[in-house]
């Protein structure tokens, strides 16, 4: 029971990666559309910064208590 508690546990995080990749990923598409129309900088700035907080939070969630 404990292997299919911790694959749920994985599913559920690959599921947050996925949506949160690409809803960042969108809005920032949006954004730079609609405001910084020369340079797309928050495109590739926000898939970067949710894909930073998503490692933090993996490894405060695996490590050691």
């Amino acid at each position: 029971m404990d292997n299919r508690k911790l694959l749920l546990q994985y599913a559920g995080f690959a599921t947050q990666l996925l949506v949160s990749l690409g809803l960042s990923a969108f809005v920032g598409l949006w954004v730079d559309k609609h405001l910084l129309k020369s340079i797309p900088l928050l495109v590739w700035l926000l898939p970067l910064i949710v894909l930073i907080v998503l490692i933090v939070k993996v490894i405060k969630d695996t490590s050691k208590k």
